[in-house]
């Protein structure tokens, strides 16, 4: 073995600085590659799908439709928890994540192929939601896993930070969505955006799945895994493990999920119809402030991970998701006072806030169950918690703005969402490190590991 930097890793399972930061950039890649393939259907929804997939003379149900396809894909998604969490306790991180990948790759390439609703009439929305549900599928799987990878090779006393790298992804992945999206719509007309151009961006995710499976297929899985792998310490009903001695961590998890989500989907999916329908700016202007409030994550997320290891962790969380909550009734008038660089900041402030509920937001999920159930309890905490938040926010944003498009009821809406997340870290529980040591050096010892 190399040598080792204590800061970096627990005196009970040494890892190289290598292999750590390997973990962390397979993560951070994996998870960015695949909600690349999330955030373009989600902006796609927002701006092109409708007219295409749902024709209807009535603009505002035609967005309406291809709003709740959106939500199909996070209503799918504790399929892909159950199924893959499962998978992901008693096969290991490495191999589930791998599966995860190559599923939404492939159903986001065929939504790239799929013929419109003009070309095989109602068996284009029909493909469209199938192929939908397996992107959820997908996502459902690899959020709990890449959470895993990364914190599971890092120091215990730094799990905020380590476990920051999957969070990261999807900012990053919805500025690499948006990033397309915008360059496509930048330098083409109307006709060839609506006609061929917006398919573009789903079918590049083919080579981008490519490098993401390149770089997953040469990390080991984590020292917790083989730890409890050599010790024979794996669950043989997971799931039902869970619910039967962990219910209380469960509600506690999905609870504190909702608020990010239902926020998330406010200044990164509804703002492009409310920007474009109500306040008129064009398609491309508003791409380009949620492209630079997505940018801006990528250096506030590991910020407030870091922090959430000094600070604790749970009034952090707290602090940012009231601080979201507050800003929900600011940013329809900022971003309403029609200039570009007002809506660009008023993304840049509501990506910061997210930030400081989503990146602690992994430590806290995974903290709340036992190493030997994490890849379970997290998955069915992150993919239930995703069905109640994300999966309804876009269609209930639209719905209680109504045709006139209405800020006052969306932001209602947001601050209901916060409420139970506040909730949700009441009873749930500080990290405990010294536990995690203690069970860990236990299987050290009986695995000479």
């Amino acid at each position: 073995m190399k040598n080792l930097d204590s800061s970096l890793q627990s005196d009970h399972f040494d890892v190289s600085k290598r292999d750590l930061y390997k973990a962390f950039v397979a993560s951070l890649s994996g998870t960015s590659l695949e909600w690349y393939d999330f955030a373009v259907y989600s902006a796609a929804s927002a701006l092109v799908l409708g007219p295409l997939f749902f024709p209807s003379e009535d603009q505002y149900a035609a967005t309406l439709m291809a709003f709740a396809t959106y939500a199909i894909g996070y209503l799918s998604r504790p399929v892909g928890g159950v199924v893959f969490g499962r998978l992901g306790d008693r096969l290991g991180r490495k191999t589930v994540l791998v599966y995860t990948l190559v599923l939404i790759g492939v159903a986001t390439f065929l939504i790239g192929v799929l013929p419109t609703y003009l070309q095989i009439g109602l068996w284009a929305p029909i493909f469209l939601v199938i192929l939908r549900f397996f992107q959820g599928v997908g996502v459902g799987g690899e959020w709990g896993g890449a959470v895993l990878l990364s914190s599971e090779y890092g120091n215990p006393h730094r799990r905020g930070f380590w476990a920051s790298a999957a969070q990261v992804g999807p900012p990053a992945g919805n500025l690499l969505a948006n990033g397309v999206l915008a360059f496509l719509t930048a330098f083409l007309n109307e006709q060839q955006f609506m006609t061929w151009g917006w398919r573009v961006a789903f079918i590049v995710s083919l080579i981008l799945i490519g490098f993401g499976l390149w770089i997953r297929l040469k990390l080991e899985d984590t020292p917790v895994f083989r730890a409890l792998e050599n010790a024979g310490d794996r669950s043989e009903s997971p799931i039902t493990e869970v619910i039967i001695t962990q219910l209380k961590p469960l509600i506690a998890a999905v609870l504190s999920r909702l608020g990010p989500d239902v926020f998330y989907a406010l200044y990164t999916v509804f703002i492009l119809t409310y920007g474009t329908q109500r306040l008129g700016f064009e398609r491309s202007t508003v791409l380009s402030a949620v492209l630079i409030g997505s940018a801006t994550q990528l250096v506030t997320i590991p910020l407030a991970g870091w922090l959430s290891d000094l600070l604790n962790r749970r009034l952090l969380y707290a602090v940012a998701a009231i601080s979201a909550a507050a800003w929900s009734y600011l940013l329809f008038p900022l971003a309403g006072a029609g200039t570009f660089e007002k809506l660009a900041i008023a993304m840049v402030i509501a990506g910061t806030c997210h930030s400081f509920m989503f990146a602690p937001q992994a430590a806290y999920v995974i903290e709340q169950f036992h190493p030997r159930l994490r890849y379970t309890g997290s998955s069915l905490a992150y993919t239930i918690g995703g069905v109640f938040g994300g999966a309804m926010a876009p269609m209930m944003f639209t719905w209680v703005a109504g045709p006139e498009i209405r800020s006052l009821p969306v932001s209602l809406y947001v601050t209901g969402a916060v409420f139970f997340t506040l909730i949700g870290l009441s009873i749930g529980r500080n990290p405990v490190v010294e536990e995690d040591l203690e069970h860990l050096d236990t299987i050290k010892k009986a695995t000479n590991l």
